[in-house]
């Protein structure tokens, strides 16, 4: 058993949003696998799951990131 807890170190003003208790933190309180952050404002932080939706939504319809040939396609032609 460990003597000292580690504990999770932040700066007072950064703002993250914990994906485990789903609330904004300043801190933070959590650890990192566990929060996305950090965000300047309380405002940027609560709004933390729209903005990882839209990004997702952002890449899953880039034609940057998709193939030419679609899927399942092989380009070999074999």
């Amino acid at each position: 058993m460990a003597l000292f807890k580690k504990r999770t170190v932040g700066k007072p003003g950064e703002w993250y949003y914990c994906l485990e208790h789903k609330k904004v933190e300043e801190g933070p309180e959590c650890p990192a696998k566990n929060r996305f952050g950090p965000y300047t404002s309380r405002e940027e932080a609560a709004h933390a799951m729209e903005s990882a939706k839209e990004r997702n939504l952002e890449w899953d319809t880039d034609p940057r990131w998709h193939d030419k040939a679609g899927k399942g396609d092989d380009e070999s032609g074999d």
